[in-house]
């Protein structure tokens, strides 16, 4: 990943951000706060500097390891479900890139964000501080197995494809706290938000389908 203080932040970023946003509102983003994190954040420092031309299109794009950077508008919904304030204790599984952690830290979440790919681990956890993103905790680990040392958390974001939910993150998760987690099979997957109940158990509802890598248990070795 290119050193973001080689690149700049141009006002022709700044335009085709503003774009962007635009566009989310248009597709159903409401939420100030988010649009307010994605006008902000050059999503272009995310990518390699030959790709650069494409960090503002509403599309997903490859960042290694077979990895990819979701599309904005899908950072934007799942940003928006998880419903953060303020000092909201987030749970990431899939750090990635790093972007939809910085917008969470944007909107003033605390976020804890784990990667299983060595690769990605390392050059974002280097990025994000870089960036100016110091609160922002980054792990090398197993997505599945969560943070049990730092839960439990308000809100838990998976942004993987999987294909069933992960009791271990519900249990990290507080009562009244959010899951939002795309389940379904790898060619396709329907966004579920999770409300966690006092008994443990908790409510359901769909929220359109998505299409998502798929979620893989253990880090890489």
């Amino acid at each position: 990943m290119t050193n973001p203080f080689l690149l700049t932040d141009s006002f022709r970023h700044k335009g085709l951000r503003k774009q962007l946003v635009e566009m989310l509102q248009k597709k159903g983003i409401s939420d100030k706060n988010v649009l307010q994190a994605i006008e902000k954040i050059p999503r272009h420092y995310f990518f390699d500097s030959s790709f650069l031309e494409y960090a503002y299109e509403d599309k997903p794009f490859p960042i290694g390891a077979g990895q990819t950077i979701s599309q904005p508008y899908t950072v934007a919904f799942q940003s928006m479900l998880l419903d953060v304030s303020k000092g909201t204790r987030v749970l990431e599984i899939g750090t990635g890139s790093g972007y939809q952690a910085s917008v969470l830290a944007e909107m003033g979440a605390k976020v804890f964000t784990i990667e299983r790919h060595k690769i990605l681990y390392t050059k974002t956890s280097k990025l994000l501080p870089a960036l100016g993103y110091h609160s922002i905790k980054t792990f090398f680990g197993d997505g599945y197995k969560g943070l049990p040392a730092y839960a439990p958390f308000d809100r838990i974001l998976i942004t993987a494809a999987a294909p069933s939910i992960p009791e271990e993150l519900i249990t990290q998760l507080k009562p009244g706290g959010i899951m939002v987690i795309p389940l379904g099979p790898d060619d396709i997957q329907t966004m579920t938000l999770l409300i966690k109940k006092a008994n443990g158990g908790y409510q359901k509802s769909e929220h359109g389908a998505f299409r998502f890598v798929p979620m893989l248990k253990d880090k890489e070795k």
